[in-house]
């Protein structure tokens, strides 16, 4: 049975890709909307001139030949569906992007549209949540100006106002700046998503960059689409280039309730008055040329994410994680990955499979509609987790007007350390999955 999954798994792949491959001798690299006004005389021919539109494609499979039910891979994000080829992301972005570095007064924008099965998890509340009911949903992804202003320092002040992706963690929503198509437990539980909001960023020195922010909340918008009454804020630094620029450290930490008034148990009042800090530091550091590490410490604490105690105190809900990642390049077109991680989940409130395309986002409103499901983690007083997943990427340089093209294959190995059986319908305490995805972009 794992030879035929094995074989069905890579099969999907190959023909996807091979399908990609072959629509991307029409593509075009990174289309300049405007590239022939350039050099007009009006300053906003010139601006328009440098707007670009770009486009990715993402779909994969991750094979369980232990055939879970209801169906799902448990703790996994954007291979949920077990054994199930399925589209991850269609996107275009059109940009005018921004660059600290030529100084000056500087305006620009990034407008980005997805359609795909990640895109269940990247609602809004009030903006495009729950105006689908289908595993594949289309989000606005980004949509936001982008300022940068020559103040106080030589490296200035960027500021993005609008829908932002959130800042926080190492592994993002583009598949393309991470190394695998499963991502850990850490950036699905313990990190934001998205927000509509203003985040800044102030470069003070080459090797400090400041940044801070505030917003709605994760996921929500305003008014009876946020789901409680106050606002949310970002704080952190980026230290950049040290040890002759092989090592770059990056903290962030980030603090506002989060809960729904709908959903807790001390309703308005908790929901506007406990608290969530997220927190979260992060190191990358090259080897050589060819072996990149990266280090990922995160903490995550709810003050009220289970209730009112009857003396009136919030009581709490809390997870600690630290992932490892190696990066080493074989050769030009092919590079060995690995990922190791430590979720420790202290109350058994964090990690939960959704089960409903609607059920995450219902999750995040506090209103559970009819056809949403969460299959929750264990029972009992936490469950330490572990992971670790072996890939490579091929990233050939097709040519043909190609910007990216990758095939990621991966195995990995889920696991908890204490007993508990969380996985493959609550059968197994381990679970065991491969797979991958293919990614083309022009």
């Amino acid at each position: 049975m794992g030879a035929t999954l094995l074989r069905a798994g890579i099969g999907c792949i190959a023909t996807l890709a091979m399908g990609l491959v072959v629509d991307a001798h029409e593509a075009h690299a990174q289309i300049a909307v405007f590239k022939s006004m350039e050099k007009s005389d009006s300053a906003l021919a010139r601006w328009l001139s440098d707007i670009t539109l770009v486009g990715q494609i993402e779909g994969g499979i991750m094979a369980n030949p232990a055939r879970p039910q209801p169906g799902y891979n448990f703790g996994d994000f954007f291979a949920d569906h077990a054994n199930q080829v399925q589209l991850n992301q269609a996107e275009f972005t059109l940009q005018k992007a921004i660059d600290p570095s030529r100084g000056g007064y500087q305006v620009g924008f990034t407008l980005e549209g997805m359609y795909g099965s990640d895109a269940r998890y990247y609602q809004i509340l009030g903006v495009s949540a729950h105006e689908w009911n289908a595993r594949y949903q289309l989000i606005p992804a980004q949509a936001h100006a982008d300022v940068h202003l020559p103040w106080a320092t030589k490296g200035g002040l960027d500021m993005h106002a609008g829908i932002l992706q959130a800042p926080m963690g190492v592994e993002t929503l583009d598949p393309t700046t991470r190394p695998f198509y499963t991502i850990a437990y850490t950036s699905e539980y313990s990190v934001p998503f998205q927000h509509i909001g203003a985040m800044f960023n102030w470069h003070v020195t080459d090797m400090l960059d400041v940044t801070f922010g505030i917003d709605t909340g994760n996921q929500t918008s305003f008014g009876k689409s946020d789901n409680n009454n106050a606002p949310a804020g970002y704080f952190g630094f980026n230290l950049n280039n040290l040890a002759h620029g092989k090592l770059n450290i990056i903290e962030l930490s980030r603090v506002g309730p989060e809960n729904s008034r709908y959903s807790s148990a001390g309703g308005r009042y908790e929901a506007d008055h406990a608290e969530r800090f997220w927190n979260d530091i992060n190191a990358t550091y090259a080897v050589t040329d060819r072996l990149t590490l990266t280090g990922e410490f995160n903490y995550i604490h709810d003050q009220g994410l289970n209730g009112i105690r009857p003396n009136g105190n919030f009581k709490a809900a809390d997870a600690e994680s630290f992932v490892s990642f190696l990066s080493y390049k074989i050769n030009k077109v092919l590079t060995f990955n690995y990922r190791g991680e430590i979720y420790r989940d202290n109350n058994n409130l964090m990690v939960a499979t959704f089960i409903g395309n609607n059920s995450y986002m219902d999750g995040i409103s506090g209103r559970a509609s009819p056809g949403s499901t969460v299959m929750p983690g264990p029972t009992g007083h936490g469950t330490t987790y572990g992971e670790m997943t072996l890939g490579v990427t091929y990233k050939p340089d097709l040519g043909h007007h190609v910007r990216v093209f990758m095939l990621r294959p991966e195995i990995r190995f889920d696991r908890s350390l204490n007993g508990t059986t969380p996985f493959n319908g609550g059968r197994n305490n381990g679970m065991f999955t491969f797979g991958g995805d293919a990614v083309i972009g022009f």
